[in-house]
């Protein structure tokens, strides 16, 4: 019980550090997440980090919170789903609140505005390294369909300009016909 506690503790700190720094939206914290869960912690293997967010990536909302209850729930059920969703949403709502009462003192600040600007160059080199590690694991799995999939999820929409929503689809569509299948193959 009072491992429970612990591991509850560390994932409430580790979560709410992670929201409260964590400038750029979720691809962001994908990299922090994977870095204090996998890495440091050592609670998740890489491998199904990757799944936990792309699970996280194909549920509705953003996919901080999405992560943080995939994860939050793989430690520690339902409670720790809870825990990592009250530590998720309390920075930015703390901020929010914050721009909301300052809004008309921020607007016109041109030091914020060049702030701001300046964090945007910052998320773009991050979600780039998520990218890249991210692509790296496939490459690594040395499985020829994940990617072609992932190849042909890039230019579907970065060439071909396809909503994003019907390319999570057809890449989920994908992956459980290429699960059955490969279930039918073990069950002969």
């Amino acid at each position: 019980m009072n491992d429970k506690k612990n591991v509850l503790l560390k994932l409430f700190i580790s979560t709410l550090y992670l929201s409260a720094f964590t400038f750029g939206g979720g691809y962001v914290i994908v990299t922090l997440m994977k870095k204090k869960f996998v890495d440091q912690y050592h609670w998740i293997e890489e491998d199904e980090m990757l799944d936990l967010i792309a699970i996280a990536q194909s549920s509705p909302g953003a996919i901080a919170v999405n992560g943080a209850i995939v994860v939050g729930y793989k430690l520690a059920g339902m409670v720790g789903a809870l825990v990592a969703i009250i530590a998720t949403i309390i920075p930015p709502f703390v901020i929010i609140s914050l721009i909301f009462v300052f809004y008309n003192a921020f607007r016109t600040n041109l030091i914020v505005s060049r702030m701001l600007e300046g964090m945007q160059a910052g998320v773009g080199a991050v979600i780039a390294v998520v990218v890249y590690e991210m692509a790296c694991g496939i490459v690594q799995e040395k499985s020829t369909a994940s990617i072609v999939i992932m190849c042909g999820a890039f230019l579907a929409a970065c060439v071909f300009d396809i909503n994003v929503v019907i390319i999570i689809l057809v890449c989920a569509l994908i992956g459980i016909v290429r699960t059955l299948i490969q279930k039918r193959r073990n069950a002969k």
